[in-house]
């Protein structure tokens, strides 16, 4: 039996002031590091020492597992970083308030585009503020201009099979520190979750979600940590979290 734990970022600047953040370099809250914190703590109580730990190449994800690893006194655990588990990719949708981009589209249009399967939101326009194809990090990547669930699912699920599953499989220990999409994304591949269901999956930040996996990766138990002991499968919807 091997342990995976999923743990969402604390919160950012941007979850505060309730911007689409998606691929900006946005740093966490005084809270965000708080609940950082208390989810290594969480980590320690569970009696979890990864073999190593994962996350994407954005601050908020780096800084979240760095200090729940600090926390759990787990400081020599090795960190693997990759673009493919970074946040959704809001195209151009990035930067805007929720509530002004709800009033000029309408509610029921942006919960489309933040919440179905298969929607993109528009594409990010070309050399604007928030063009990424400059950033060292994706220099000589194919990286998108906008994306849903599914096609972050698309980028994840090939780093999965070729970084993640073979240290599980070889009976590792495995943390993942990444946000609420791409860790959605593992969570529907892991489970099997019907597309029409996955919507209403909400994983809260900050708050590590450990799942038991069989020799074939498949969950045989999961829990939130702050929720005591394994619960019968799936424990995964939580919406409104």
């Amino acid at each position: 039996m091997t342990r995976l734990i999923l743990l969402r970022h604390g919160q950012s600047q941007w979850n505060l002031e309730n911007r689409f953040t998606g691929w900006v370099d946005v740093d966490l809250t005084a809270e965000g590091e708080a609940q950082a914190r208390r989810g290594g703590e969480l980590i320690a109580q569970a009696g979890f020492k990864p073999a190593v730990m994962f996350t994407s190449v954005l601050k908020r994800a780096k800084r979240t597992g760095a200090l729940a690893l600090d926390s759990a006194g787990l400081k020599d655990v090795p960190v693997i970083d990759d673009w493919r588990l970074n946040e959704r990719h809001y195209g151009g949708l990035t930067g805007l308030d929720k509530a002004e981009t709800a009033a000029k589209h309408g509610e029921d249009q942006v919960k489309v585009w933040r919440r179905s399967y298969d929607v993109p939101p528009p594409p990010l326009a070309p050399g604007g503020e928030f063009d990424f194809d400059a950033d060292p990090r994706y220099v000589g990547k194919e990286i998108p201009d906008t994306e849903s669930l599914k096609t972050t699912l698309d980028r994840v699920q090939p780093y999965w099979d070729a970084e993640i599953a073979p240290r599980l499989k070889a009976g590792e220990d495995v943390l993942i520190a990444a946000h609420g999409n791409s860790l959605r994304a593992i969570v529907k591949l892991l489970f099997a979750v019907p597309d029409d269901r996955i919507v209403d999956v909400e994983i809260p930040t900050g708050n590590p979600l450990e799942i038991d996996l069989d020799a074939d990766l498949k969950p045989v138990a999961a829990r939130y940590l702050d929720e005591g002991r394994a619960q019968a499968l799936p424990p995964i919807t939580r919406a409104g979290a």
